[in-house]
């Protein structure tokens, strides 16, 4: 101790004054701090980030920066779960070109059942593809169907649109819109959609951006279920995906453009 104190210039009688000090109230308010970001970060199952954990603590009543809770949560190494975004390949058939993107003429959606979007994803299973056909509501986030399968095809993303449908029961008019895939763009699905009095709607060519809110919660579902987890069977990828869609992604997860509300929580609200 007496060379530590020679060496940094500092008096035996100061070392002990410090080490002897109360801790500050700064200090031990951090401590508090990290263990409530501690339990919302495991929560959430490690999916949250800083901006969505301090929107849970201000709920809780807790009043701290922003910058402080992400200060935190570097120190107990604790981040949210990222995941490349892997582009995948669609079919497009020339035919339907002349199917434009109505979404750009439009103003962003006011109400439910204004404008859904679909696509459809891959996921692993041992060493062998399923298919996941999903439909949201623009306007909530929501997704308001889904369906997986072990081919890529019109069956497959049709069964998804018509349990949204069923959860829906949307007037005539409603805009779906979708990328220039074949299951998207082929004959049955394109005559559903119009017999239903819907407006078809699809991404300009090499633009998948056109449908980034899709591409955005496919984003999120890999990096916060699907890269996390090990599926051995059908029955297994179902459950966990119904567990993540229907009782986190819609009723509990926070979306900063909703104002961190849930899907659910969001349409709630604009209906009260």
């Amino acid at each position: 101790m007496a060379f530590l104190c020679e060496r940094y210039k500092v008096s035996r009688s100061g070392f002990y004054a410090w080490d002897a000090r109360e801790r500050s109230r700064r200090s031990r308010d951090d401590e508090q701090l990290r263990a409530r970001i501690e339990r919302i970060h495991r929560d959430s199952r490690g999916r949250y980030g800083s901006p969505r954990v301090h929107e849970q603590l201000k709920r809780e009543g807790v009043r701290c920066s922003n910058k402080r809770v992400a200060r935190l949560m570097r120190e107990q190494g604790l981040r949210a779960r990222v995941s490349s975004l892997y582009r995948r390949s669609t079919g497009v058939h020339r035919f339907f070109e002349k199917t434009g993107n109505a979404r750009l003429e439009l103003p962003a959606p006011t109400r439910i059942d204004q404008i859904w979007v679909g696509d459809v994803t891959y996921l692993r299973l041992g060493k062998h593809w399923r298919y996941l056909a999903t439909v949201m509501d623009l306007f909530s986030r929501r997704i308001i169907g889904w369906t997986i399968a072990c081919n890529r095809t019109t069956e497959v993303t049709l069964r998804a649109l018509k349990r949204a449908i069923a959860l829906r029961s949307p007037k005539p008019g409603l805009l779906f819109h979708s990328d220039r895939g074949i299951e998207y763009s082929a004959y049955g699905y394109q005559a559903f959609l119009r017999a239903r009095g819907f407006v078809p709607s699809m991404n300009r060519p090499r633009n998948c951006q056109d449908n980034a809110h899709m591409e955005s919660f496919f984003h999120s579902l890999k990096a916060e279920l699907v890269h996390q987890n090990r599926f051995t069977n059908d029955a297994q990828l179902n459950a966990t995906l119904g567990g993540y869609i229907e009782r986190f992604y819609n009723i509990k997860r926070m979306h900063s453009s909703l104002g961190y509300h849930s899907p659910v929580e969001f349409e709630r609200l604009a209906n009260a």
